[in-house]
C-alpha cells in the first residue's frame, strides 16, 4: 500500500473513531444526563406537568380541554367552562382563527357568543347580560389551548354552577377566589385560573 492510501485509510479510521465517539456521548450520553437532571429535580414539568385526580392522570396544566354533556358538543352546566378554542384544545392543531379585529366575521361570531354565553350562565331571578360577558369567554387564545380563563368569566359562572351541583353559591365562590393565581412574578400578565384544577376542585366539593 502506498503512502497516500496509507494516510487515507488513517484519516477515514480517525474519522470513524471520532463519529463513534460523538454519537456515544450526545446520543445517548447527554441525552440521558439531561432527563436524570430534570426528573430528579423538575419531575412534574420534565412530565408535561400532568394533573392527576384519584389517582389518574387527568390532563396537563398547561393545555385546556372541553367539559361537555357526554356524547355531545354542549357545554355541561355542572362545570366551569374554558375559552372558545379554534382547535377544539387538540394540541396537534393549534392557531387562533386569524380573523382580524375589524372583521366583521369575527364581530358577529363575538356578538352571537356573548349572547350565548349570557343566557348558558343565567339563572333564575339573576340573568347574566351580553355586556358583562369578558372577552376571554367569547375569543379563543393564540394557541387554541389555552387552560385559563379569567377571575372574571369564572365569577359569572358561579351561580350556574353551583344551582347545577346543588351547592352554596358562597361556597364555589371560595373555589374561584381559593384558585385564581396573581400575575407571574407580580408583573407579567394577568390574573387566571385553571379550569381543570378548578373542576377538580369542585368535584370534590360536590362529594363532600
Amino acid at each position: 500500500m502506498n503512502h497516500s492510501a496509507t494516510n487515507t485509510v488513517r484519516l477515514l479510521w480517525a474519522g470513524l473513531r471520532m463519529l463513534l465517539v460523538l454519537t456515544v456521548v450526545t446520543g445517548v450520553l447527554y441525552p440521558l444526563a439531561v432527563t436524570g437532571i430534570t426528573q430528579a429535580l423538575f419531575n412534574g414539568k420534565a412530565n408535561g406537568s400532568e394533573i392527576k385526580s384519584e389517582g389518574k392522570v387527568v390532563g396537563s396544566q398547561l393545555i385546556g380541554q372541553t367539559w361537555n354533556l357526554k356524547g355531545t358538543d354542549k357545554p355541561d352546566p355542572k362545570w366551569f367552562q374554558p375559552r372558545p378554542s379554534n382547535s377544539d384544545y387538540d394540541p396537534l392543531a393549534t392557531g387562533s382563527s386569524q380573523l382580524g379585529a375589524s372583521d366583521p366575521k369575527l364581530y358577529k361570531m363575538v356578538d352571537a357568543a356573548q349572547k350565548q354565553v349570557a343566557a348558558f350562565n343565567s339563572v333564575p331571578g339573576d340573568e347574566v347580560l351580553p355586556s358583562e360577558v369578558p372577552k376571554d369567554a367569547v375569543t379563543g387564545s393564540a394557541s387554541a389551548i389555552d387552560p385559563h380563563i379569567s377571575p372574571e368569566y369564572a365569577d359569572i359562572q358561579v351561580k350556574r354552577v353551583a344551582r347545577s351541583n346543588n351547592l352554596d353559591v358562597a361556597q364555589v365562590q371560595k373555589l374561584v377566589d381559593d384558585h385564581t393565581e396573581g400575575r407571574t412574578a407580580g408583573f407579567l400578565g394577568e390574573p387566571h385560573v385553571n379550569v381543570l384544577e378548578l373542576n377538580i376542585a369542585l368535584k370534590e366539593l360536590a362529594k363532600s
